[in-house]
């Protein structure tokens, strides 16, 4: 075993070497990542994912499917979901699995619905009665919280609302976590439950639609402008490795006291750190790229979309100890070097990305945050 591969699986107090963990949307983007990180620190993956979301395809890029458990099912199934917890067992449970996009929201929201909130309520069920599972992490959305009119930092105990499908389907998808853990994971349920909201996460092999990273490479490699709609937009950038660690780290210290940190958190950039518009992000992706060029689209569009919208992670910062390691600069550098890497020499991109969460937990070490020490 490489000194490298030994460091990965010391990191998180060495806690998932061995664990056996569910993840629920396995081959979205964000799911990809953990999947791959989680293999990294020894644990047994069982992924859980109705289908392979876009093309081309992380989850597929990296060949996970082989070497994982990875299991095909609709998170609306309530009987696959419970017979899958009962066989497997899990010790974790992350549940990724949703309808992500704000526009398709628009035009599907009753499979928004469905899925984001029914699926929230069947992963929460199948667990309750199954004795192995100690933690379960629900991913929600930094779009969760009643639409901010100030350009206000949004901290957890503000009201959840969402004033089109998907935030109205998160809001409410919070509200059943908070239900489940008040009614059902109390003092008589030894398992942890918490739910997450991050800001918007960027990072190599996101391919979805109408969401500005993957819109811009695409129009990249196709040789077209990239057209953005709302340039002075705000939002609270952050790569893809920043919400996952605090993830991580937030299990282990679920599995110490459930009781004080079950409850939503928000994992987002340092609200010191400077705003950066839609536009600022497309024109150093350009830099980045070293081509392209930048079209401002002048359309009046239906769907209502937020101008300004910042997360308050001062909670994770003084109670996890948990803090960011990329500024935002760094966090488009990093990802649009993934991009190129895609494009020039496909055949190195699982190294590449391997490499990216070395140098990741390298910068957490060095900057002596708690979950990167080689303990």
């Amino acid at each position: 075993m490489s000194s490298k591969k030994l460091t990965m699986e010391k990191i998180f107090h060495s806690f998932y070497k061995n664990k056996t963990v569910l993840i629920t949307g396995n081959t979205g983007f964000q799911g990809t990542w953990l999947t791959l990180w989680l293999k990294l620190l020894g644990a047994k993956v069982i992924g859980y994912s109705i289908d392979i979301p876009t093309q081309p395809s992380m989850f597929e890029l990296l060949n996970l499917e082989s070497k994982i458990t990875h299991i095909q099912g609709d998170i609306k199934n309530l009987e696959k979901i419970k017979l899958v917890i009962h066989e497997h067992k899990p010790d974790v449970v992350f549940h990724f699995a949703a309808q992500s996009l704000v526009r398709s929201s628009y035009d599907n929201p009753i499979d928004t619905f469905h899925t984001n909130i029914l699926g929230t309520a069947n992963i929460l069920e199948s667990i309750r009665d199954c004795k192995t599972t100690k933690v379960c992490v629900v991913m929600t959305s930094d779009k969760c919280y009643e639409t901010p009119m100030d350009g206000h930092s949004c901290k957890e105990d503000d009201k959840m609302g969402g004033s089109d499908p998907y935030s109205a389907s998160k809001g409410s998808a919070e509200i059943i976590v908070s239900s489940y853990q008040r009614s059902f994971f109390n003092e008589n349920n030894d398992c942890g439950i918490v739910s997450t909201r991050v800001g918007n996460v960027i990072g190599g092999g996101d391919w979805a639609k109408d969401r500005l990273i993957p819109d811009c490479i695409r129009a990249l490699i196709d040789r077209k402008p990239i057209l953005i709609r709302n340039p002075h937009s705000i939002r609270p950038w952050q790569h893809v490795l920043e919400p996952l660690s605090a993830i991580l780290w937030l299990i282990i210290k679920m599995n110490h006291d459930s009781k004080k940190i079950s409850g939503g958190w928000n994992f987002g950039p340092d609200l010191q750190s400077k705003d950066i518009s839609v536009k600022e992000v497309v024109t150093q992706i350009l830099n980045e790229w070293e081509g392209g060029e930048l079209e401002i689209v002048h359309t009046e569009s239906p769907l209502y979309e937020t101008k300004e919208l910042r997360l308050d992670s001062t909670k994770a910062f003084k109670i996890l100890k948990w803090n960011t390691i990329l500024s935002v600069k760094d966090a488009i550098s990093n990802t649009i070097s993934w991009y190129k890497e895609f494009n020039n020499n496909l055949n190195n991109i699982e190294k590449f990305t391997i490499r990216q969460i070395e140098n990741y937990v390298s910068k957490a070490h060095e900057k002596n945050l708690p979950w990167a020490k080689n303990t």
